[in-house]
């Protein structure tokens, strides 16, 4: 999939005034502020392809892998947790649901067939469930996959198969809120006490050998699951944690960059502020002297 954002101005969303947007987005350096918290009166989905995302809806923190969509509702404050869009890939469909409805029964409505009783279904499904996280949703990912070819490519039909398309991600999306439930996925579970454990002691030089054996796996599965799920090498995926630590800290006054660098891991000064601004496009100092909380 490559990158591609169509607002509500965009030729290719001519034809759908219920698309408010469309977006594939590859973020490869931290951009601070290019996910503020913020609230709408649409319905937004965000379906992370890879990497991993720290992400807010009203009060409640959410972190989501490859697979994973969030179902953000009208109203609801979202963003992400530090008010910047992670290292990874994600699609983001934003949608005018005031515009749909059973068929025949919304005024100038010509693109949602729902029935009555299945849209007062999917609504009360959808509204039962505010700020929702959907694991592992894959399907969602290939049709949002067919439905960039089809915004791009304008074949023939290509409106009437983008409208199915949105019908088919709120039929999956309310299907599978009906089936989840408090059961989690063992690797995720298990994932998330490893980066707890890296991140209370992230002073200790890990190996892969180390993180392996906290999953009690063997090096080579261990890194290949890791690189499946996060998009990261363990070690990349390590760094990643180290900055993010490193954010928080250098948010708060009174620390000295090189001490900053070392609680969170860094062998030098140096190296901290070379993979920092890798990272985020900034040095740690001119990170600090932008952001520093008052």
């Amino acid at each position: 999939m490559n990158q591609c954002f169509f607002t509500k101005d965009s030729p290719e969303l001519q034809p759908f005034p219920h698309i408010v947007e469309f977006v594939l987005k590859k973020s490869n350096t931290i951009q601070f502020d290019s996910l503020k918290k913020n609230t709408s009166g649409f319905l937004r989905l965000y379906y992370v392809v890879d990497g991993r995302f720290g992400w807010m809806v009203d009060d409640k923190n959410y972190v989501l892998f490859p697979g994973d969509l969030a179902i953000v509702l009208p109203g609801q404050r979202f963003g992400g947790e530090k008010d910047f869009l992670d290292l990874g890939t994600v699609v983001w469909l934003h949608l005018d649901v005031h515009s749909a409805g059973p068929a025949g029964k919304q005024k100038n409505n010509n693109w949602c067939v729902f029935t009555e009783s299945e849209w007062r279904a999917i609504s009360r499904i959808l509204f039962m469930n505010p700020g929702t996280v959907l694991s592992r949703v894959k399907e969602i990912g290939t049709v949002l996959q067919t439905m960039q070819v089809e915004l791009l490519s304008q074949e023939i039909g290509f409106i009437t198969r983008t409208n199915h398309l949105i019908h088919e991600l709120m039929i999956l999306a309310t299907r599978q809120l009906t089936q989840q439930n408090s059961s989690r996925r063992d690797f995720p579970q298990s994932f998330m006490k490893l980066e707890q454990a890296l991140r209370e002691n992230l002073l200790h030089q890990w190996t892969v050998d180390e993180m392996a054996a906290l999953m009690a796996l063997g090096a080579t599965a261990f890194s290949e699951k890791v690189k499946s799920f996060t998009g990261f090498s363990p070690l990349n995926y390590l760094i990643n944690i180290r900055i993010s630590e490193a954010i928080r800290l250098l948010k708060q006054s009174g620390r000295s960059v090189t001490d900053i660098a070392l609680d969170v891991g860094f062998y030098s000064s140096q190296h901290f502020a070379t993979t920092f601004k890798k990272l985020t496009g900034y040095t740690p100092s001119e990170f600090r002297k932008n952001n520093t909380d008052n």
